[in-house]
């Protein structure tokens, strides 16, 4: 992601029950165990709820974002896609694994749209930065330039572009976040002691962060969005930190030349008497 992956934030709290080595309260209640109290506007435990940092009002965008949330992703309670809708005014989520007609109002009349996801050999990728806005933003005059992320794991958020592209080869260009995002506000979030969900390779984001890095570019006052978006983002991760222990990124999150130092590192300490 960039690839675009769901929040990955997994919440922990006692009584623990492992689940690939991060502790999280269990969902179902039994005898002697308490449900936990959900604040009713941001749906958040009560001691992580975010509604301090959610905008009074949505952030108002000429874009307007849709979100495909994939079925096992929405199961997932702190997700950043709730977030996103609750602090977007143009921004609406359905859950499900394809785009295709029929699928959302939005898209029955064909409107210029940009869907987010990394280039492959086959399926390239325009960066975001190298779009000719006017031209896209001249031909939705009369409903907005539409921008399409896909929430979802790694590897169900490739079947779900795959088995949407034909579709959205109709009206919409894949785009890319350009490597130079990635040191915006001081890079992912998830680059820093507080990975809080194994991804699959560096520079993974959630799909909040990448929604804004998105629209960075394509909005009029774009880096006070982002800027707005980065910073409940923010507060979501530090809320969460106290809860959860440390997990490891993959040896893959690592260059190759870091793994060698690590690599080299510990053989050093393994040979000291």
């Amino acid at each position: 992601k960039i690839l675009l992956l769901s929040a990955t934030l997994q919440y922990c709290m006692e009584p623990p029950a492992e689940e690939g080595g991060i502790r999280l309260l269990p969902l179902s209640t039994s005898p002697g165990t308490h449900r936990r109290s959900i604040c009713s506007n941001c749906q958040r435990p009560n001691p992580v709820c975010l509604c301090h940092a959610l905008p009074a009002n949505p952030i108002p965008t000429t874009t307007r974002v849709f979100i495909l949330h994939h079925p096992q992703e929405a199961k997932h309670k702190l997700s950043t896609t709730p977030i996103l809708t609750k602090s977007l005014l143009h921004a609406t989520s359905i859950t499900g694994r394809r785009l295709r007609r029929g699928t959302s109002p939005l898209f029955d009349q064909f409107p210029p749209a940009v869907y987010l996801f990394p280039s492959t050999s086959s399926s390239p990728a325009v960066n975001i930065s190298d779009l000719k806005l006017s031209e896209l933003k001249r031909s939705g005059e009369n409903g907005g330039l539409v921008l399409i992320a896909f929430d979802a794991t790694w590897k169900h958020a490739k079947e779900m572009v795959k088995a949407s592209e034909e579709f959205l080869s109709k009206f919409a260009i894949r785009v890319c976040l350009g490597m130079e995002d990635e040191k915006v506000s001081g890079g992912s979030i998830y680059d820093s002691e507080l990975i809080l969900r194994k991804e699959p390779f560096g520079g993974c984001v959630s799909t909040m962060e990448a929604v804004a890095r998105a629209l960075r570019v394509l909005e009029p006052n774009g880096v006070e969005i982002e800027a707005r978006l980065i910073g409940i983002l923010r507060e979501m991760v530090n809320l969460q930190a106290g809860f959860l222990k440390p997990v490891k990124p993959r040896p893959k999150l690592l260059k190759k030349k870091q793994l060698k130092e690590v690599e080299k590192s510990e053989t050093s300490d393994n040979e000291k008497p």
